[in-house]
């Protein structure tokens, strides 16, 4: 992998993590389109998944100083309840990565029809969340957190976007638009920081042996990281001005080309 594939990928990555339109859905269809081969090899996945955690890092920093500075005061108040729903909501993905990720992969991995149908099913979601009229709620319950931990779970099926499934979820169920999406990011968190830890201490992640060059890696990892900055910050804008629509158009739009063309 050049440089400039590790720039191109590296975008894709970052836009469409925070972006409602399906990061593997559109790694494959960039993949497949530009010949680019990183299958077998999970040291770059590693390495863009570890900026995309960065850069939601950085665009919640101050809710996630919030948190910690209520974490540590050791009482039962609102920055630990929201630290204990976000623990709900990973229990979900927990247990699909733990019995169902290698036979998802297996199945799915690199078929383009899945792609396209799932990235309909996308475009469904977001607009059946975009004209959707439920009781508006003041913040995210318990069983509100574990319901959008299942969505973020179903979402490891490519195609089907993690970020527009769990606000999806979040703003069917009556949360507020805002909150929602802050709440999906964070989500994003735990999950990816346990699989790129469990990746690198299994031996997975070894950039000498993998045939990446590191400058490939770094420029990979900035790419991810900046865009992925940019996305996050340009999505929290978007959903607050209830704009979802256009990306249930575009995904729509995707979906059915790569179900014609793929």
């Amino acid at each position: 992998m050049d440089c400039l594939e590790a720039l191109i990928l590296g975008v894709i990555q970052g836009l469409t993590e925070f972006l409602p339109v399906s990061s593997s859905g559109h790694l494959q269809i960039g993949s497949a389109l530009l010949g680019i081969t990183v299958d077998g090899n999970l040291t770059f996945d590693i390495v863009v998944h570890a900026a995309t955690v960065l850069s939601v890092i950085v665009a919640l920093r101050k809710e996630i100083l919030d948190l910690l500075q209520g974490l540590f005061r050791f009482q039962w108040n609102d920055q630990t309840r929201f630290i204990a729903k976000l623990a709900v909501s990973a229990v979900p993905v927990a247990l699909a990565g733990i019995f169902f990720e290698e036979e998802v992969e297996k199945i799915f991995s690199g078929s383009l029809m899945i792609v396209g149908a799932m990235l309909l099913l996308t475009a469904a979601l977001l607009t059946f969340a975009c004209y959707a009229k439920p009781r508006r709620k003041e913040r995210i319950s318990f069983a509100d957190a574990f319901i959008i931990g299942v969505a973020q779970a179903c979402a490891v099926m490519p195609g089907l976007s993690r970020s527009g499934t769990t606000i999806a979820t979040g703003m069917i169920l009556g949360n507020q638009k805002e909150a929602t999406a802050k709440f999906s990011f964070l989500m994003l968190l735990a999950p990816v920081m346990g699989k790129c830890l469990l990746d690198w201490l299994s031996g997975n992640f070894a950039s000498a042996a993998s045939g990446i060059p590191a400058m490939s890696l770094l420029t990979g990892f900035a790419a991810a990281f900046v865009t992925g900055l940019l996305a996050c910050t340009w999505m929290l804008a978007l959903v607050k001005k209830g704009k979802l629509i256009y990306f249930a158009v575009y995904c729509a739009f995707v979906g059915m080309a790569v179900l014609v063309f793929g």
